[in-house]
């Protein structure tokens, strides 16, 4: 078990509660205590958080590993890697794990999927309307035209 302190002043413009959010999101969190701080330069939060460093299950050590490009046709397995690109580029901006974002195996659903809406996502095993909410935007727009992704990479 590990400790890590967070003082979060109370006019905060956000830096630091984003800081203190990333790290929430990677770690097992065990304990939060909180306590507010009145001071000569103002009020703060103050956090103690006692967490495991990335102790998140290895859901993959039983299953045999997937070769998707053997599993799914070659526009499908095209669609995949974009698909995981935007991934990536999302699980880097919010601060969580890439499989947080859509396991492997979503997003080869969504890659067969003819059209990604946020309704086509809900019917994938997994994909729940949290994950919908949350993350759909990405892909909706990531995937609407291919030329569309290409320019907006270069």
């Amino acid at each position: 078990m590990q400790i890590r302190l967070f003082t979060i002043p109370v006019g905060d413009s956000g830096a630091a509660q984003q800081e203190m959010n990333v790290f929430l999101r990677s770690n097992k969190i065990l304990e939060v205590e909180q306590q507010l701080v009145q001071g000569d330069n103002g009020a703060c939060w103050c956090f103690c958080v006692r967490y495991l460093e990335h102790s998140f299950p290895a859901a993959q050590e039983g299953r045999a590993k997937v070769d998707y490009r053997q599993v799914l046709d070659e526009a499908s397995f095209r669609k995949f890697m974009r698909l995981r690109d935007i991934r990536k580029k999302v699980a880097a901006q919010e601060g969580v794990s890439a499989y947080v974002v859509f396991t492997d195996e979503e997003l080869a659903a969504l890659a067969r999927l003819e059209e990604i809406t946020a309704a086509n996502m809900l019917g994938i095993r997994g994909i729940g309307e949290k994950k919908v909410e949350r993350f759909a935007r990405y892909f909706l727009s990531g995937t609407e035209n291919d030329e569309t992704s290409e320019a907006a990479d270069r």
